[in-house]
């Protein structure tokens, strides 16, 4: 499949081919409800999608070091040297490190600015130092960089049907919304890595803060407070999707299914953090195989349905429309849904 991905897209220099089967790789191995996701993109477009992918997966393990082995130092002297790399990268179509190689070229076919990449890897040193955010707001400011940026890189690839800067909003909002799954999903395994994501506002507002967050994760006891506090961040990322909802409309009608594929599983990941009780301190939510399973069914169906409106509007005889595609109406809560955060 990665040969057909590959010839679809046009791209045949071998080590640009490898640069991006490598990519697809990272994607494959780490995003797997992205990934699932990425399959139902028009297959010219998914090496993209792998490129941008892989190389925020790249910064992320340099961010995360799981191994362990290298000092803050060292890992941000690494994000500069990724940071110089992709700049001659964007420059020249080059680049030392693969996933550089194919996220620039991947930049330069689809015009994305550069400096959504500048400000990604400003979040990631970021995560070097900083530990914890005292308000949302700065939060936010945080994740302009580390997710944001990603649902705007994304954009030239997916495809508008309106002014690219229309949807934008809601593209950065559906980047956030992920990001903010995530880090309810992660409270646990985050603060073991000595970060707190979730805003010290937010957890204030229900009694709740760092130590006792660290005592409930140490002993495996529960608190009421920290659950309120964990229904109130699911409040607020569902705000955040239905901020995100109305772009899918405004998006190429054959890429329309990848984003609702994906935005249903992740939002299944904030049903399966309510299911289990908000006991994410202590055990990972997962949205289950056959969850995954029907949304990609559902994925697979709406693509073809894509794909005879897109040809049955071929043959239209003129002066007649054909019915465009109904869209779901928008609900008080959004559709049960990398960048998944690609740290994770």
């Amino acid at each position: 499949m990665t040969r057909r991905e590959l010839a679809a897209a046009r791209i045949t220099d071998p080590a640009l081919r490898a640069a991006y089967a490598r990519c697809r790789r990272l994607n494959a191995r780490h995003g797997r409800t992205y990934f699932l996701a990425t399959r139902l993109l028009p297959v010219e477009r998914r090496t993209a999608v792998h490129a941008l992918y892989g190389f925020a997966r790249w910064a992320d393990d340099i961010v995360d070091d799981l191994d362990r082995r290298l000092t803050p130092a060292e890992r941000d002297r690494l994000l500069l040297e990724l940071q110089g790399d992709l700049a001659r990268g964007l420059r020249t179509g080059g680049g030392e490190e693969p996933v550089v190689r194919a996220v620039a070229d991947t930049a330069e076919r689809y015009a994305i600015d550069p400096a959504l990449f500048s400000d990604f890897l400003v979040s990631m040193r970021s995560d070097l130092s900083v530990t914890d955010y005292p308000t949302y707001a700065e939060l936010r400011t945080y994740m302009h960089g580390s997710a944001a940026v990603i649902g705007l890189q994304m954009l030239p690839v997916l495809g508008t049907v309106v002014p690219r800067e229309e949807a934008a909003p809601h593209a950065a909002a559906l980047g956030v919304a992920f990001q903010l799954t995530n880090f309810l999903r992660d409270v646990g395994e985050d603060l073991d890595r000595g970060r707190v994501y979730l805003p010290a506002d937010l957890l204030a507002a229900h009694g709740v803060d760092r130590p006792l967050l660290e005592w409930s994760r140490r002993t495996g006891r529960r608190d009421r407070r920290i659950r309120a506090a964990l229904v109130a961040a699911e409040a607020l990322t569902r705000g955040v999707y239905r901020e995100a909802e109305p772009g899918i409309a405004m998006l190429d009608p054959r890429v329309r299914p990848c984003i609702r594929a994906a935005t249903t599983l992740y939002g299944g990941i904030l049903d399966a953090i309510a299911d289990q009780e908000y006991d994410v301190l202590h055990r990972r939510a997962a949205v289950s195989r056959a969850r995954r399973a029907a949304t990609a069914a559902a994925g697979v169906a709406r693509v073809i349905g894509a794909r005879w409106r897109a040809r049955a509007q071929e043959f239209t005889p003129p002066g007649r429309t054909e019915t465009p595609e109904p869209h779901s109406p928008r609900s008080p809560n959004p559709p049960n849904s990398p960048v998944e955060r690609t740290s994770q």
